[in-house]
């Protein structure tokens, strides 16, 4: 993937700081002020990627956010460039939640991730669906499950909660909550020790029922072709901290 620099006229000359990049990066010097342009992944550049690569950009892209270092982008440039194909490098399950931007938060614009959210980012088929479709056919390297600190649909499934369609959406984090022993203190959703646990259980419990759920992405997996990862981010500083913790391929019983 290349990324160039253009001028912006008018501006006064800024000090050029190029903080670490990641995939390659081309630099033209200019003796006026200069925006980082990330052009849209072509389907070579796209095929040329490895699982690994795709990870350490989101790492990469994830700490220029923190740094409030984020990529200037031409989005009428990045739309033309975009509108007869898309290449993207991952597939992103979130949450629905306003305060977890997650193009932003990896530092990452048109064209680059596919990005589906529910609330509690669980899985079901319809997503199972998507994730197939942007791995399989449009060739996406990674597929990350994204929790966050703080969420109200952990809350909420801690709880207990009864209200409408929500009642029957929780049932999909209630293993999560189930699965929770470690933390001391209470088992509500005011103990913030455990509500970070149920989080990060409800994310490798997402990651274990894709594998388990979809014969398709469990051969990519297989065969090196695609990763999934999970991670929560943390509201406080906007930090993403990936998880360590990798699927058990032999334990996996496709349904």
């Amino acid at each position: 993937m290349k990324k160039n620099f253009i001028m912006t006229m008018g501006l006064s000359v800024l000090s050029a700081s190029i903080f670490s990049q990641d995939l390659n990066t081309e630099v033209i010097e200019l003796n006026t002020s200069q925006i980082l342009v990330e052009s849209v992944l072509t389907k070579e550049e796209q095929q040329a990627l490895t699982p690994q690569q795709v990870f350490e950009s989101l790492q990469l892209g994830n700490e220029r956010f923190v740094r409030s270092d984020l990529t200037a982008r031409d989005h009428s440039v990045q739309i033309r460039e975009s509108v007869k194909a898309q290449y993207p490098k991952a597939m992103v399950l979130s949450c629905v939640d306003s305060r977890v931007p997650v193009e932003d938060v990896f530092d990452k614009g048109i064209g680059d991730i596919f990005v589906s959210r529910i609330a509690g980012n669980f899985v079901n088929k319809d997503i199972l669906g998507s994730m197939e479709f942007a791995t399989k056919v449009s060739g996406a390297k990674l597929i990350l499950v994204l929790g966050h600190e703080n969420c109200g649909a952990i809350h909420a499934a801690i709880d207990d909660v009864k209200l409408g369609n929500i009642t029957n959406m929780l049932k999909n984090i209630r293993p999560a909550v189930k699965t929770s022993t470690l933390s001391e203190g209470p088992k509500t959703s005011d103990n913030r020790l455990f509500v970070h646990e149920v989080s990060e259980n409800n994310v490798k419990l997402t990651m274990q029922k894709i594998i388990e759920n979809s014969l398709l992405i469990k051969e990519m997996v297989e065969k090196g072709e695609v990763e999934i990862r999970g991670a929560v981010y943390d509201m406080d500083t906007g930090v993403v901290n990936f998880l360590e913790d990798k699927i058990d391929m032999e334990s996996i019983q496709v349904q």
